[in-house]
């Protein structure tokens, strides 16, 4: 089952005795936590019937025996145990697993858990007596619907440019960028509906004209002095512009300028699907196809990559990022 799926069964009362929540996506499963620790019992009940619990401190024996019991003035008891990677022995639930009590709703958050394997007997238990959610990483296409979709509940639209201004200076960081829209929400002027870039660049502390955002634009059309002035904003703040996290957007960027160059089929629509970004950007990465050869951007993604490793003390001794950015933009743009 999908993340909407569980979130609308659990709404919609129906629930199962045992779920399991992994993945690289920490959003997701803390979502589904938090919505089963604060829906499925009333504040009274929770008192006697809802145990939270860290992969840490758990026993294995003293769970089950804990779940083998039923509710106190209450249909159901919640048992969450947070942090499961933590836990010492978790095949010692297959047992429990195998016939669990349908009155006692046991929770398992895993984090940072990239995988669990599908082939073994505790993972069809729970496959088949219960629910097991991989939470995965979204793609950059993927966070740009996600924001869109998580701004439509508020009843808000976003411009392009403050879509992409959003993505760029937070990543694809799902709990961020919920924040992000919350404080969003707040502050916008009564009767806005749609969020401009200077919303979001204002709110998340970033300059509206210096950013990596503008920084990419600028490279793609090869304005020299507009790339140098950026560069050099950055400089003056690394703290909050750090070069290797620049070289990482970057390499992105310029690896989907080659990607733009292989396309049989440039339309905007199959353009903006094969790239995975907004169709409204596609003209931008035209531009650049136009302005960089397959040649020069094989050398560029070649210069970022020579970058971060001396960013990692990798071929370098104690290297200055100021002079490594200066050396890196020269190379791109001459």
């Amino acid at each position: 089952m999908d993340f909407e799926n569980i979130i609308s069964d659990l709404k919609n009362k129906i629930y199962k005795p045992v779920y399991v929540f992994f993945g690289e996506e920490s959003y997701f499963i803390d979502e589904l936590t938090n919505y089963i620790a604060n829906n499925v019992l009333s504040e009274s009940e929770k008192a006697f019937n809802q145990t939270i619990l860290y992969g840490k401190d758990v026993n294995v024996a003293t769970v089950v025996e804990q779940s083998r019991r039923f509710p106190m003035m209450a249909n159901l008891q919640v048992i969450i145990v947070k942090e499961a990677q933590q836990v010492d022995k978790f095949k010692d639930f297959e047992p429990y697993f195998e016939n669990p009590v349908k009155s006692t709703i046991l929770v398992f958050s895993f984090k940072n858990t990239a995988k669990f394997d599908k082939r073994t007997k505790i993972y069809n238990l729970i496959a088949k007596n219960g629910i097991i959610f991989e939470s995965k990483k979204k793609y950059e296409r993927e966070v740009y619907s996600w924001i869109s979709s998580r701004l439509a509940q508020e009843n808000l639209t976003i411009h392009p440019e403050a879509l992409r201004l959003l993505y760029e200076s937070i990543g694809s960081d799902l709990s961020r960028l919920a924040s992000e829209i919350k404080k969003l929400k707040i502050t916008m002027p009564e009767g806005d509906t749609q969020i401009q870039k200077e919303d979001v660049a204002q709110n998340i502390g970033v300059n509206r004209d210096f950013n990596i955002f503008e920084l990419q634009k600028a490279l793609s059309y090869k304005d020299k002095i507009k790339v140098y002035k950026i560069i050099d904003y950055f400089a003056k703040d690394k703290k909050n512009n750090p070069l290797i996290a620049t070289v990482a957007r970057l390499f992105d960027y310029f690896k989907k300028v080659l990607i733009y160059h292989s396309l049989t089929d440039k339309s905007q629509f199959n353009a903006a699907a094969a790239l995975g970004v907004n169709k409204f950007f596609v003209e931008e990465y035209k531009i650049a196809a136009k302005n960089y050869n397959v040649t020069k951007l094989v050398n560029i993604i070649s210069y970022l990559r020579e970058t971060d490793a001396k960013l990692k003390g990798i071929d370098a001794v104690n290297p200055e990022d100021s002079d490594l950015s200066k050396e890196l933009f020269y190379k791109i743009l001459h």
